[in-house]
């Protein structure tokens, strides 16, 4: 698991690159990590992490106080499956897990 730190969310092609390489099976929070050729994501949709910050900023400008404003996190949440980085891994993934994935990647 590669962990959500502001240097890896910058570098999903040279991490997925350096996972395939030393045949490291692994999985990230975001779905451009599995775009870039890593194996899968799950977490948060980015869009609506995105959305509900606009949401609180909107609010805050209308004058709310921010600690008045409840805790909120995204509801959507998202599994991505990289096929391609599977199989130059070697890895089956079941076909179950394939059926409740929300995207996989070719």
């Amino acid at each position: 698991m590669i962990a959500n730190d502001g240097l890896f969310i910058s570098k999903p092609e040279r991490l997925a690159a350096l996972a395939t390489r030393y045949a490291l099976p692994t999985i990230f929070q975001f779905r451009t990590f599995a775009a870039a050729g890593g194996l899968m994501s799950y977490g948060g949709d980015l869009v609506d992490l995105y959305r509900l910050s606009g949401t609180y900023t909107g609010r805050i400008l209308k004058g709310e106080r921010p600690a008045d404003l409840p805790v909120q996190q995204s509801t959507k949440v998202e599994l991505i499956v990289n096929l391609k980085t599977a199989k130059a891994l070697g890895i089956n993934v079941p076909l179950n897990l394939l059926g409740r994935a929300d995207e996989v990647i070719e």
